[in-house]
């Protein structure tokens, strides 16, 4: 997911595992409109406009480099390449990005040539370069590569090399990093209802210490590591790659930045997946406002389904669920709860982050039963290991560069949505509303950019691409980090855009193991032919 505020999605790592799987689903006609999409577009929101076809002079070097791949990683291939720090000013300071690749394996599709093929192509006729990305903003497409590669459908394997290029700030490509693991505890920790001015006052240095530390250590990096940005390092990496135009398939996150590339390189898009679009006409206030929206939706759908279980501690209806959670997370606020791990105590704010964590995939729904169960017991154990879970926080005690590269690209794509704890109050009863378990607390977690040293470069836009190729937007429709409505309007916006709804719950829906979803993506990344508008896939 992308979140617009502090926290971080947990996506990539449980994508990273191969762990997202659902039963396997059907195919069945539209939604009851004609489309599914919305059309609808914001007042007052600008268009992206695309970039000059026409490489500028002073890019030239750039994509003239050679790319040299050398062994790495246990069968995988790896390069770095340069790209301007500054395209504004190239020359005057570079970046250097780190990629692998898993070649295309040739034979071993089994297949026969795919429907729509050009004539005389064999079922194993390469068909370039796929960009992969998880999301974040801050996954690491190389682990997520390194992690999927070998699972990925096979047709698709013999057919195209599988790319990913850890984006500037991220991973191995001149990294963001900000707070000891120490600190960075204190900083999950800290209390997001506070309840008087000095717990406001202890937030409100949390956030400052964090920011000042991505400043001290990112230096001028830090005011260009926005997503338009990456999105031209995609151009320069497709340019090496010896592919005219750019085939790529985002999830989360990966979802804006690759519609921002389609925005700006609208004649460059090759065969292109969406899955779990974000909208990118929302601000940064509304945003968070619905993306809270979306992780009550997931709630209402763990409730339901707790209830029918006779280990779920919180009640026999789903409205007993939900009430037992607040209680419960309204005494962890006031007293956190002890826990097993070296003296550590699960805070409230920690208790909310360990049941969003839950909320992603269904498959840790007994765990989150369980963790409830001894958490009304007095132990914060099974809590406090989702929500490091959920931060990346590892066993030793060190958070991933993920959790710092989130924070500077979202508060460089966005003006912040508050700029003082007063605006934040005003706010949290639109939260509540929208999200009565999270909305108060992902109000709070949005104050981190009122105080970022770097101002914004980005604004809210519609994406139109006109011109581009078919562009297949993926929605999930109980999705908790992406709502179902962000892919309806980014289908909307995108003049080639085709919407294919899940119907089901989780983060995401490629590669989840629904056969209808899967074969339509697999199908139109084969052969180009998107799947018909409004196309649905049942559980």
């Amino acid at each position: 997911m992308r979140v617009f505020g502090r926290r971080v999605r947990a996506a990539a790592a449980l994508l990273a595992a191969g762990l997202l799987a659902v039963p396997a689903s059907g195919c069945s006609a539209g939604p009851s409109d004609s489309t599914g999409l919305d059309a609808s577009v914001a007042v007052g929101v600008t268009p992206l406009e695309p970039l000059p076809a026409a490489v500028p002079d002073a890019l030239a070097p750039y994509y003239a480099q050679r790319l040299v791949w050398q062994p790495c990683d246990g069968g995988f291939e790896c390069t770095t390449f340069r790209v301007p720090m500054d395209y504004d000013l190239p020359g005057d300071g570079d970046l250097t990005l780190s990629a692998a690749r898993a070649a295309a394996v040739p034979g071993e599709s089994g297949a026969q040539s795919a429907p729509g093929a050009a004539p005389g192509a064999g079922a194993d006729a390469r068909l370039g370069s796929l960009l992969l990305n998880p999301g974040g903003p801050g996954g690491s497409a190389i682990e997520y590569l390194e992690a999927v590669a070998r699972t990925y459908d096979r047709s698709v394997r013999a057919r195209y090399d599988l790319v990913g290029v850890d984006p500037r700030g991220v991973g191995r490509s001149n990294p963001v990093s900000c707070l000891s693991g120490e600190r960075m505890d204190a900083f999950t920790a800290v209390d997001l209802e506070p309840g008087d001015q000095r717990a406001i006052d202890a937030l409100v240095a949390a956030d400052k210490e964090f920011a000042d530390g991505c400043s001290r250590q990112a230096g001028a990096a830090l005011g260009h590591l926005s997503t338009v940005e990456a999105a031209r390092d995609m151009d320069v990496l497709r340019a090496l790659l010896g592919d005219e135009r750019l085939n790529f398939v985002g999830k989360s996150y990966g979802t804006f930045l690759g519609a921002t590339y389609a925005g700006l390189f609208p004649s460059r898009v090759g065969r292109v997946v969406l899955d779990g679009a974000m909208d990118p006409a929302l601000d940064s206030m509304a945003g968070n406002r619905t993306q809270a929206g979306g992780f009550e939706t997931a709630w209402a759908a763990f409730a339901k389904d707790c209830a029918k279980h006779e280990d779920c501690p919180l009640g026999r209806t789903e409205q007993q669920v939900g009430e037992q959670l607040t209680a419960l997370l309204t005494a962890v606020h006031a007293h956190p709860l002890p826990s097993t791990d070296n003296g550590r105590r699960l805070t409230g704010s920690q208790a909310t982050a360990g049941v969003i964590q839950a909320m992603y995939a269904d498959f840790l729904w007994p765990r989150l039963r369980s963790a409830l169960t001894v958490a009304r017991a007095g132990d914060g154990t099974g809590l406090l290991k989702l929500s490091d879970e959920y931060y990346g926080r590892g066993a030793d005690g060190s958070y991933p560069n993920l959790m710092f590269a989130n924070t500077a690209v979202n508060c460089l794509d966005l003006p912040a949505p508050f700029s003082s704890p007063e605006d934040v109050q005003r706010a949290v009863p639109d939260f509540e509303r929208a999200s009565p378990h999270f909305g108060r607390d992902m109000a709070w977690m949005a104050l981190t950019c009122a105080y970022w040293p770097v101002r914004a470069t980005g604004a809210p836009h519609t994406i139109r691409a006109a011109g581009a190729a078919p562009i297949v937007v993926v929605g999930t429709t109980r999705d908790p980090a992406t709502p179902y409505d962000w892919a309806r309007s980014l289908a909307g916006q995108l003049e080639s855009g085709r919407l294919l709804t899940y119907d089901g719950d989780g983060h995401t829906a490629y590669g989840r193991h629904s056969t209808c979803v899967d074969g339509a993506v697999n199908h139109f990344l084969l052969t180009g032919e998107a799947p018909e508008q409004g196309r649905r896939c049942d559980r």
